[in-house]
């Protein structure tokens, strides 16, 4: 790159850095970007490069495909229901283990290799995540009646506490959450990450939640990719099918967050080297913003 050409960039994203100094962003980190191991490493860097610059980074981790594994190799069969895993006690003890064990632990290692101070937790520590288990669920089959199904210890987020992660920004941490909440009576839950990005973002009153895909973002009718989606847009595309399969639950998790005072959700491609940062800091992005 040339030089007159990096400094462009660095002015393009002055602006922006001013503006997000101080703020909270949340990141759900999720698909390709978190199996890849150049994409892993550069992503850990933008981490590393938002705390540096005065922003506080909070992550979100999945891990569905680390899961699958070790349940197959304990010759356990994942079933799904509605996008949900259904999960028993044999389960989520791998869930857990895997989630808070060796996916968290790895994340953390990454980051704090590339000069960042990442510290693990799950929805257990500090009473971030209070849980209750989510309702059964009614499946339908054109050769059967319909049937209630219990997912099992799948929760839902009741309420969050933010203290910790309030003490942890304060003293140069950076959060990496790995989503398993815990009941009233100690009962561990299994939770859709896109659903604790979207709690923590609201109640840490975050200037930003990025939610990281395998997809570009959000496209209209023609295959055009959307850079700015309003609500009213958004629950237009669902209601007509614009918005179909699995970008439906993203952008109702979106907008979930923005009625919940988040100022705006960006979805895009982690696929994309230094996704964030090209979302953040240049003027025309490379995903989708959904405001209000």
């Amino acid at each position: 790159m040339e030089e007159r050409n990096a400094a462009e960039i660095l002015i393009e994203a002055l602006p922006y850095i001013r503006r997000f100094s101080g703020r909270t962003i949340v990141i759900k980190y999720g698909g390709h970007a978190m199996v890849d191991e150049d994409l892993k490493e550069a992503f850990a860097r933008d981490i590393t490069l938002l705390k540096l610059i005065g922003i506080h980074p909070v992550v979100v981790h999945g891990g569905g495909p680390q899961i699958n594994d070790v349940l197959d190799k304990m010759g356990i069969t994942p079933r799904f229901v509605r996008g949900m895993r259904v999960t028993d006690e044999a389960t989520m003890d791998v869930v857990e283990m895997v989630l808070g064990g060796k996916v968290n632990k790895s994340i953390v290692a990454l980051v704090n290799r590339q000069g960042g101070n990442a510290v693990g937790l799950s929805g257990k520590d500090g009473g971030l995540l209070l849980a209750e288990k989510m309702p059964g669920v009614v499946v339908e089959d054109a050769d059967k009646p319909p049937e209630l199904l219990d997912p099992g210890l799948v929760g839902d987020v009741k309420s969050v506490n933010p203290a910790i992660l309030h003490t942890l920004a304060g003293d140069g941490f950076i959060p990496i959450i790995a989503p398993v909440g815990v009941g009233e009576n100690g009962e561990t839950y299994n939770i859709n990450a896109d659903l604790v990005a979207s709690r923590i973002a609201s109640a840490l009153g975050a200037g930003k939640l990025i939610l990281l895909t395998d997809v570009d973002g959000v496209k209209d009718a023609s295959g055009k990719l959307l850079s700015a989606l309003d609500r009213e847009t958004a629950r237009r595309m669902i209601a007509s099918g614009e918005i179909s399969g699995g970008m439906i639950p993203k952008v109702e998790c979106a907008l979930s967050a923005l009625s919940q005072g988040v100022e705006k959700v960006h979805i895009l491609n982690g696929k994309i080297r230094h996704a964030l940062l090209l979302e953040l800091f240049t003027d025309q992005g490379i995903g989708t913003m959904v405001k209000s």
